[in-house]
């Protein structure tokens, strides 16, 4: 990863820059995304992608692992020409006599070329050792006439390296952080170049011929240091962009929503005998008199009827279940029936959870405990509710074509 250095003096934490091995890093995320395959790149959803350069270019910093080192001992010769307080007739010479070897071993968990990295803080004095595989060794040579006790040296030793450790963690760290925003910046500017390029493109009026010879697949850099995350599935066949519902309308849909659930909870005797049917013609009501009649209830779409489409342009923007909580089982079915009305990339849907008689708290878990738990579920999202949840799931055969899910639970008065 860092290249070969010389390090026969056994210096540690002074061999590279570790500062220009993290700018590296970020600089070969810009390269991969750029050697990508353009249509391997549109078709991919891009948190996948984004998720898979951070994972793919973090660095695990060095953990010392004490509890499990040992020492080994062993017999050797020991050149004392250079030692004053003994009588040697050619110091020009080795004079070589009995000694002992120790050697501590500290197996550690990391990169193993960060021990010759240099951090922004150093002290005056540079521990030595070495590496031998996953294992940090510190040796000490004694005179056999001579002999010494180590612990105390090797205590300060590694109290010393660990220093050094310690201070690359806070790099390292800021490091890996970066890499999801880094990632996500230079994906956002290459798919908005090549989307701005197809569209010229197609503004010509004359057919575009793919070249023979252009990259239809993208083989992954075998990774040494660590096992390598592989590429989110999805197809290099020539991407086609689809419309999206803008969400600043899917927040103002789902505020209308909202609204009429206060009206619930405001005016309840209203509402105590209304069944889904009866409460999901209340809720379109409203959407239709805010998305000039575009909201339609139990319309046939894929391969069943969904409580509430709100359609633009024969697309399906919006669509929602209406249900009366009837334990986690139940729900999951809700989630699987939404998941089969939805037909198209980045589609905006919504599960209303009406609740009565059971402890809201109760309904709350269930949801999040079955969501994520669903085979096609992807991620939580940011949204702070205190009556719901966001989820990212994925179309059914299609882990790139992306679903938001909002879950709202609402209390109706029994």
């Amino acid at each position: 990863m860092f290249g070969l250095i010389d390090r026969s003096k056994g210096y540690l934490f002074c061999s590279t820059d570790l500062r220009a091995i993290l700018q590296a890093s970020h600089e070969r995320i810009g390269e991969e995304i750029e050697r990508l395959d353009a249509n391997r790149l549109l078709n991919t959803a891009p948190e996948d992608l984004k998720q898979y350069l951070s994972n793919k270019y973090s660095i695990q910093p060095l953990i010392l692992k004490k509890d499990e080192w040992y020492a080994d001992t062993a017999e050797t010769k020991i050149d004392v020409r250079h030692d004053q307080m003994r009588w040697i007739s050619d110091r020009s010479r080795p004079a070589l006599i009995a000694g002992e070897r120790v050697e501590v071993r500290i197996p550690f968990e990391g990169e193993k070329e960060l021990f010759y990295a240099q951090s922004n803080q150093m002290s005056s004095s540079v521990p030595r050792g070495a590496v031998a595989g996953q294992e940090l060794v510190l040796r000490y040579e004694y005179p056999t006439d001579s002999p010494r006790d180590v612990r105390q040296q090797v205590d300060k030793d590694l109290a010393e390296i660990e220093q050094y450790i310690s201070w690359q963690h806070s790099m390292i760290d800021g490091h890996n952080t970066s890499l999801k925003h880094a990632a996500g910046a230079a994906i956002d500017a290459r798919r908005q170049r090549l989307l701005a390029q197809s569209q010229r493109a197609a503004s010509l009026g004359i057919p575009i011929k793919r070249k023979e010879d252009a990259p239809k697949t993208y083989a992954i850099p075998t990774a040494q240091r660590k096992a390598a995350p592989v590429l989110p599935p999805a197809s290099s066949t020539p991407f086609q962009p689809e419309p999206t519902w803008a969400m600043e309308h899917y927040e103002h849909a789902l505020k209308i929503v909202q609204d009429m659930a206060v009206v619930m909870e405001r005016s309840p005797s209203a509402f105590t005998s209304m069944n889904e049917e009866s409460l999901r013609q209340h809720f379109l009501l409203q959407l239709n008199g805010q998305f000039e009649g575009n909201a339609t209830g139990e319309t046939f779409n894929m391969s069943g009827k969904t409580d509430i489409l709100l359609r633009v342009q024969d697309r399906n923007v919006f669509i929602a279940e209406c249900k009366f909580w009837k334990g986690p089982k139940a729900f999951g079915e809700a989630i699987d029936q939404l998941l089969s009305y939805a037909t198209w990339r980045d589609s905006k849907t919504a599960i209303l959870v009406f609740n009565r008689g059971t402890e809201t708290s109760t309904v709350l878990k269930g949801v999040d405990t079955v969501a994520k738990a669903h085979k096609n579920f992807k991620r939580p999202t940011s949204w702070s509710h205190e009556s719901g949840f966001r989820y990212v799931f994925h179309n059914n055969g299609d882990t790139n074509r992306e679903m938001i899910m909002t879950v709202l639970v609402f209390h109706v008065p029994e």
